[in-house]
């Protein structure tokens, strides 16, 4: 995974995607260097638009399901307990009458 990060950071920082430079960022940050790995991301990011496939990217995880909604699952799960305790004092009201 560090080599694909070091990728992004020179493209971030608007360097250029090689090998040299991928290298000394992967021993800059104390990893140790498959120069195989290397070569293969290099390699396959060779003809890739880094920067339109981030965007199509973004765009994939705002259109997952769940993605926006993870703020009403647990208003879900508080109305779930809720209705079960109301259920659960409905029943003993009947044994008790």
């Amino acid at each position: 995974m560090e080599y694909v990060y070091g990728a992004l950071l020179l493209h971030k920082l608007g360097q250029g995607i090689n090998e040299e430079s991928l290298t000394r960022v992967i021993k800059a940050s104390g990893a140790q260097v498959d120069e195989a790995k290397v070569r293969v991301l290099v390699t396959s990011l060779k003809d890739v638009d880094v920067e339109k496939e981030l965007a199509s990217a973004s765009l994939a995880v705002a259109a997952a399901p769940g993605a926006s909604g993870g703020a009403a699952k647990p208003e879900e799960k508080k109305e779930e307990k809720k209705e079960k305790k109301e259920e659960a004092a409905e029943g003993l009201s009947a044994l008790f009458g």
